[in-house]
């Protein structure tokens, strides 16, 4: 493969994250999920563990994750699933998480995130609501975790993003939305195309010592992460009738569905020594321009070097300054 060529599998949209994972040894792997106890992460959990994986669920509500830590609890069952508080708005939460961990860490999860806040929130230290969760909490993680993933052999970093960021590209003069106006649907946006760069910027930084890191778009699946959108707003996305019930196109999947790109990244061996690329539907998206008409693909902004080190040194910043 050259280094300009996409990669290409043999899984597709419908393709399931057990599916994913069929023959696949993940025996010994750690593993940590970020938002494991709900939505897609669900589903990420059950499939890594199920291929013999050790994943921890890094979660606000521990407890939100013992059905599953039951699942795998007998000596039958592969893996193992067990739980750890973490809420990644909160850096003093982040610190307690890194402290606690112990030994070598295979692979790094960044699942979690929130989703169209409709008013500017901020979190203690001044921080927007969806920037500090969706980016800056997740790469707070993974500094504090790099010494882990380097005592890992070809550790990986997985940084679930979203066809969002193709709508907003990260706004270096104001990311917190301080002078210009607050929008939930910008400010989601610029969150995922961070992400996206944080897995540009993390294969850059850290690719020397044995890390690698991609990003992806899961697609539309209903979880709780649409919370916050209000009944009109789902209306006019076509998700929901008059009469206040989901509508299901034919283009949505299932939590198992939507969390089979986070597995291929995750533990695939087709994935071996890759990073820096965003996927889309188990393959490497086509890379365009971005924009309000853009229905597809990766902005070629979201993996721009150049963004990523910018990124990479304001997110440094931002956390020395709390």
């Amino acid at each position: 493969m050259t280094l300009n060529s996409r990669l290409t599998t043999p899984f597709n949209a419908r393709t399931t994250a057990a599916e994913i994972l069929d023959g696949v040894d993940l025996t010994g792997r750690r593993m940590i999920v970020t938002g494991g106890a709900s939505g897609i992460g669900v589903e990420t959990v059950r499939a890594l563990a199920g291929a013999g994986a050790d994943v921890t669920i890094a979660t606000r509500n521990p407890r939100a994750a013992d059905r599953l830590a039951e699942e795998f609890a007998s000596d039958a069952t592969p893996g193992t699933v067990r739980s750890a508080a973490l809420d990644l708005a909160d850096l003093a939460s982040v610190d307690d998480f890194v402290a606690a961990w112990q030994g070598p860490l295979d692979v790094l999860v960044a699942n979690a995130g929130i989703m169209a806040i409709p008013t500017r929130q901020l979190t203690a230290v001044g921080w927007e609501l969806q920037l500090a969760t969706n980016h800056l909490g997740h790469f707070a993680l993974a500094r504090g975790l790099h010494d882990n993933l380097r005592a890992a052999t070809a550790a990986r970093v997985v940084v679930v993003s979203s066809g969002a960021h193709l709508a907003a590209p990260f706004d270096f003069d104001d990311p917190q939305f301080e002078r210009r106006p607050y929008d939930p649907w910008s400010a989601y946006g610029q969150s995922k195309t961070a992400e996206v760069l944080l897995a540009v910027g993390i294969t850059r930084q850290w690719a020397a010592d044995g890390i690698t890191a991609n990003a992806l778009n899961p697609g539309y699946i209903f979880t709780n992460l649409q919370r916050h959108i209000d009944d009109d707003t789902m209306r006019a996305m076509g998700a929901m009738d008059e009469a206040g019930n989901l509508i299901e196109a034919d283009y949505y999947k299932t939590p198992a569905q939507g969390a089979s790109t986070t597995v291929l990244l995750a533990g695939s061996p087709l994935l071996d020594g890759v990073g820096g690329r965003y996927f889309d539907d188990n393959q490497e998206a086509e890379v365009v321009s971005g924009g309000p008409d853009a229905t597809g693909g990766v902005a070629a902004y979201a993996l721009d070097p150049a963004a990523a080190d910018r990124l990479w040194a304001y997110a440094e910043k931002t956390l020395a300054a709390r």
